[in-house]
C-alpha cells in the first residue's frame, strides 16, 4: 500500500489543529504519520488520539517562518506521498484516497478541492455530510475539474493550503525559498520555481478539505510590511513583483504608493482599514476583490464583467514594477 505522510504547520489555532487531526483519523486510506511544523515556543499538548504517530518539529523565528516550516515537515517525511494542509483545513474522509487515485502514474504538484464553512459549523463536532451541504467555494478561485485531473497552466494559482506531491518529486524540486518570512509571496515563488523547472501543476477532482471559519483580513492589511518586503524579494529573484492585487488594494486605501525607487509606505493601517478588510460573521471567507470593488464603488452586477476584469488587471499590473521616473 502507498504510504502517505500528512503534513501541516501551525502557530496557535489549537482547536483548528485538533479538528485537522480528527479529520486524518477518519481517512479511508489512513496516513502513516502526521508531522506538525510548530511555529511557536512550545509543542502542542492534549492532542486527539490517533492510529498513526504524530511528530512535532519546532521551527520558530521573529516572524512566521512559513516557508521554512513547510520545508522542515516535508524533508522529515517518510511516506511515498506527501499531503499538505493548512491548520484550518479539515480533510474529508476520502481526502487521501482522492489524491492517490489522481496521482497514480503522474508527476508534479497536485491541488485538491477547498470548501469554506460558515461560522459555528464545527460546534457540534465533525459531520462531513453536513459540511458538504453548507460549505461554499471561493468566488475568485478556479473550481476542480469535472473528474480526474486537469493541467493548471498558471503557476500563480498555486496555493499551499491543500496540495500533494510524490516524495521523490518533492526531493527533486526547489522547495520553498526561506528568504520569504512572515506573510505573503512564498507560494507564488514556489509555483514559479516549479514552472521554471518544468514540473507540472494539476487541479484534481477530490482531495477535498473544509476550511474552518476564522476571522481574517483580505487584503492582509495586518501583514502590510511583510507583504511589501516579500514582494521585493520576489522581484529581485524573478524581475517583477507579485501579490499585485494586494498592493493595488493597499494603494487604493492610501497606505502605499509606487515610486521609481520602490514601494513607499505612506501611513500605517488604522482601525478603519482593518474593519474594511476584516471578514465578517456572515462571510465564509475574506475576499480582496470585495474590498477593491467597495473602494471603487463598483455595482455588484458589474464586478465580473469582462471590461471590469480587464480594467482591474491593468491597474494591478502597474504595480509589478517600480513607477517610471
Amino acid at each position: 500500500m502507498t504510504t502517505v505522510s500528512a503534513l501541516t504547520i501551525a502557530s496557535g489555532r489549537e482547536a483548528h489543529l485538533k479538528n485537522v487531526i480528527r479529520g486524518f483519523q477518519t481517512q479511508t486510506h489512513p496516513p502513516a504519520e502526521l508531522i506538525i511544523g510548530v511555529m511557536q515556543d512550545s509543542d502542542y499538548t492534549d492532542l486527539p488520539a490517533t492510529d498513526f504517530p504524530i511528530r512535532q518539529i519546532r521551527i520558530t523565528g521573529p516572524e512566521l517562518p512559513l516557508a521554512a516550516a513547510r520545508n522542515a515537515v516535508a524533508n522529515a517525511a517518510t511516506g511515498d506521498v506527501l499531503v499538505f494542509v493548512d491548520v484550518d483545513c479539515m480533510p474529508d474522509p476520502d481526502f487521501i484516497a482522492g489524491y492517490l487515485a489522481c496521482m497514480e502514474g503522474q508527476s508534479g504538484l497536485f491541488m485538491g478541492e477547498v470548501l469554506y464553512l460558515p461560522s459555528g459549523a464545527t460546534a457540534e463536532g465533525l459531520d462531513f455530510d453536513r459540511f458538504a451541504g453548507m460549505a461554499v467555494r471561493h468566488s475568485d478561485r478556479q473550481g476542480p475539474p469535472a473528474a480526474g485531473l486537469e493541467r493548471c497552466p498558471d503557476y500563480r494559482c498555486f496555493w499551499s493550503l491543500n496540495f500533494a506531491m510524490h516524495r521523490a518529486d518533492w526531493q527533486a524540486g526547489p522547495g520553498f525559498d526561506e528568504r520569504f518570512t512572515g506573510y505573503g509571496g512564498e507560494d507564488t515563488d514556489f509555483g514559479r520555481a516549479l514552472s521554471e523547472a518544468g514540473i507540472p501543476i494539476w487541479w484534481i477532482k477530490g482531495g477535498r478539505v473544509y476550511h474552518q471559519y476564522h476571522t481574517h483580513c483580505m487584503p492582509p492589511v495586518h501583514h502590510l510590511h511583510s507583504v511589501l518586503r516579500n514582494t521585493e524579494v520576489f522581484a529581485a529573484k524573478w524581475g517583477h513583483r507579485t501579490m499585485e492585487h494586494w498592493l493595488y488594494a493597499f494603494q487604493l486605501m492610501g497606505l502605499i504608493r509606487n515610486t521609481a525607487s520602490g514601494l513607499e509606505v505612506l501611513r500605517e493601517p488604522a482601525a478603519a482599514d482593518i474593519a474594511l478588510c476584516e471578514q465578517q460573521g456572515h462571510m465564509p471567507y475574506a475576499n480582496s476583490r470585495r474590498v477593491i470593488d467597495h473602494l471603487h464603488q463598483v455595482a455588484a452586477d458589474r464586478r465580473h464583467a469582462p471590461d471590469r476584469v480587464a480594467e482591474l488587471r491593468r491597474a494591478q499590473d502597474s504595480l509589478l514594477m517600480p513607477a517610471a521616473e
